[in-house]
């Protein structure tokens, strides 16, 4: 007998976090895994960062902070999204979490009620569906294919849409694919919304920086829907600070004070010190910034070039972010002589038992046809990860 929850018990393991873990059982055997399962820079935060940080425990910022985060660190927000994004949005329209997921699940906690049903369009963030499972939803998928680089038209979310919708769920760029919305490519989705004023949007923009097409386009900048956005974003990606858990929403204040409310009663402010460090990152500019971006440029393009040689592969080139998320449909039914690939948790296995190369099953982000790698490791890494991958997808016919 169980008396675990239904709610627990019908919430799915996180996969990112699972392969990661098989990586780290293989590597503890001594086995050379390259682990490119992971999202996360592989850079260490910027020093005038951490030199903030330590500022902040030598000054004694060791108390409770305000349940939405420093004021100081709202207004920062508020001003960096006037300053690079055009947004007009008051301190008191900002909540500081611990990290961007916190955002995303208050924003779900606080939107949708039991049966209301959740666009998202696939391939999606493994933990959105989750977080719209414990809230009670219904996630309505909308699949999006790599010949249109895994984003959908108007005329997808328009045919997706019933009296029972109640939020649209995105991330631009895009994780697993790195696709990043053009600012015309949201006008499209934002002349459906413009009809069906019921819908709330949040959009997930916390890879915004890593793009390599030029300025973030963001649907808050659409006057007649921004009201109904709540833009989501953080410093783990952008700042190298995923281990100190700080992002936030900006949204209209109803739901700015819903989210201040909820988050109240699960964790209070987030991390004092982790806010004044985020602060000195919004205060410091973009310099170590470009500087991370112009690597991740570079080594995409390395690795493009090298899975585009791989046989069977498809694979297009990322806007953003920092994975690829090629089809692999090709292997299945192909076997090594020892085992049959059925999946894409079967590549996905495969390659990390005869490759030894970490990557993560498509079927987690909604396509069962893709496996995602990301590319936030070094070149000489990369280029023997690939190797690696090449050699052992030959061995199978």
């Amino acid at each position: 007998m169980t008396f675990l929850s239904k709610r627990i018990n019908n919430l799915s393991e996180s996969q990112t976090i699972k392969m990661a873990k098989l990586g780290r059982e293989l590597s503890a055997k001594g086995i050379d895994v390259i682990n490119l399962s992971f999202g996360e820079p592989d850079f260490f935060t910027p020093k005038f960062v951490k030199e903030a940080a330590n500022t902040a425990v030598d000054e004694n910022y060791s108390y409770y902070t305000p349940v939405s985060g420093y004021p100081e660190l709202r207004k920062a927000v508020a001003e960096k999204l006037l300053r690079e994004n055009g947004l007009s949005y008051s301190f008191d329209q900002i909540v500081v979490s611990t990290g961007a997921k916190q955002s995303l699940a208050n924003a779900v906690m606080c939107i949708v009620d039991p049966g209301d049903e959740v666009i998202v369009p696939t391939p999606y963030w493994v933990s959105y569906s989750e977080m719209i499972k414990l809230g009670e939803g219904e996630t309505v998928f909308i699949n999006a294919t790599v010949e249109n680089n895994f984003k959908i038209t108007g005329a997808q979310l328009e045919a997706a849409i019933t009296p029972k919708t109640k939020l649209f769920m995105f991330s631009s760029p895009c994780n697993p694919t790195g696709s990043v919305y053009s600012k015309e490519e949201l006008a499209d989705l934002v002349a459906v919304f413009e009809k069906h004023p019921n819908i709330y949007i949040i959009s997930d923009e916390i890879y915004e920086h890593i793009n390599f097409v030029g300025k973030h386009a963001s649907i808050a900048e659409f006057d007649s829907i921004k009201d109904r956005v709540i833009l989501i974003n953080g410093f783990s990606k952008s700042y190298a600070m995923t281990g100190w858990r700080v992002g936030y929403m900006a949204a209209n204040k109803e739901i700015a004070n819903a989210c201040d409310k909820l988050q109240g009663q699960i964790t209070s402010g987030s991390s004092s010190i982790a806010q004044r460090a985020a602060l000195a990152a919004y205060q410091g500019g973009l310099d170590s910034v470009t500087e991370m971006v112009d690597e991740f440029k570079k080594r995409r393009d390395i690795v493009y070039a090298l899975l585009k040689e791989i046989p069977g592969v498809n694979v297009n080139l990322p806007d953003g972010a920092f994975y690829f998320f090629p089809e692999i449909k090709s292997y299945f039914g192909k076997t090594d002589g020892t085992q049959t690939i059925n999946s894409a948790e079967d590549l996905s296995l495969f390659l990390l038992n005869e490759a030894h190369v970490s990557t993560v099953t498509g079927e987690a982000f909604g396509n069962s046809d893709c496996i995602r790698i990301s590319y936030a490791a070094a070149e000489d890494k990369l280029r023997d990860a690939v190797s690696r991958i090449k050699a052992a997808l030959a061995k199978l016919s």
